[in-house]
C-alpha cells in the first residue's frame, strides 16, 4: 500500500486522539471519588441496617417494660387491697392470718418484679444510647456521601465533556486519512491494545519498543516515503519521520 507521506503523519495525531479516548475512559472507570461514594453507600446500608435492627429491638423491650409494669401494677393492687382488708380488721383470724402471709408474698414477689422492670430499663437505655450513636453516623455518612456524589458528577460530567471534544476532532482527522489506510490502522488498533500506528525513533518501534536490526533498518529507510511500512515485531504501521 502506498499512501503519501503526509497523510501517514496524520495517523500519528490520530494515534494519540484514540490513546487520550482510552486514558478518558479509563479515568472514567477508576475516578477515585466514584470508588468513595460506593464505599461510603455501602457503609450507610450497613449502618441503616443495623439502625433498624436496634429500633426494632428497642420496640421489643419496650413492650417487655409494658408487660413488666403491668405484672407490678396488679401486684400492687392486691397489695393494696389486702391491706385494706387487714386494716378494717373484719374477717375470722385464721382468715386474717392468711391475708398477712399472701401480703409477704406479693411483697417478695413485688420485689422481683421490680427488678425485672430495671433490668429492662437499662436494657433499653442501652439500646437507646447505641440507636443515637447509629444515628449520628448516618447522617454523617449521608452527608458525606452527599459531597461525594456531586464530587463524582462534576468529574464525570468533565470526563464526558472531554471526551466529547476528542470524539469530535478524532472524528474531523479521520475524514482527511486515506480510507484503505484507516481501515488497516483500525483493523491493528482492535488487536493491539489500542495502538495501530507508533513512531519509528532511530532504530526503535514506540509501539512495542523492541529495537529494529540494522539490515532490516537500512531497508525500511530505502523504501519510498509513501511506502506504508509495518514493524516486524508487533505489526504496526511505522511513521518514518526522519
Amino acid at each position: 500500500m502506498k499512501v503519501a507521506r503526509e497523510i501517514q503523519e496524520r495517523l500519528l495525531a490520530l494515534q494519540q486522539l484514540d490513546s487520550d479516548l482510552i486514558q478518558i475512559e479509563h479515568k472514567a472507570v477508576n475516578l477515585p471519588s466514584a470508588k468513595q461514594f460506593d464505599e461510603v453507600t455501602k457503609e450507610l446500608a450497613s449502618k441503616r441496617d443495623l439502625l433498624v435492627a436496634a429500633n426494632t429491638e428497642r420496640d421489643d423491650i419496650k413492650h417487655e417494660l409494658t408487660r413488666a409494669e403491668n405484672d407490678v401494677e396488679q401486684v400492687v393492687t392486691r397489695i393494696d387491697r389486702d391491706e385494706k382488708r387487714l386494716a378494717s380488721g373484719q374477717g375470722a383470724p385464721k382468715d386474717l392470718e392468711k391475708i398477712q402471709h399472701e401480703l409477704g408474698s406479693l411483697a417478695k414477689r413485688r420485689t422481683e418484679l421490680e427488678e425485672v422492670e430495671l433490668e429492662i430499663m437499662v436494657r433499653i437505655e442501652g439500646v437507646d444510647s447505641r440507636v443515637k450513636v447509629l444515628e449520628g453516623q448516618c447522617r454523617a455518612l449521608e452527608e458525606q456521601s452527599n459531597e461525594l456524589k456531586l464530587k463524582r458528577d462534576a468529574e464525570i460530567s468533565e470526563l464526558e465533556s472531554i471526551k466529547k471534544n476528542t470524539s469530535e476532532s478524532r472524528s474531523k482527522l479521520a475524514s482527511i486519512i486515506d480510507s484503505e489506510l484507516l481501515a488497516l490502522y483500525e483493523k491493528i488498533r482492535v488487536n493491539s491494545d489500542g495502538v495501530g500506528a507508533a513512531k519509528l525513533e532511530a532504530n526503535q518501534c514506540l509501539g512495542c519498543h523492541l529495537t529494529m536490526n540494522s539490515a532490516e533498518l537500512v531497508r525500511v529507510k530505502s523504501l519510498p516515503d509513501d511506502e506504508i511500512v509495518r514493524c516486524e515485531e508487533c505489526r504496526r504501521i511505522l511513521i518514518r519521520l526522519d
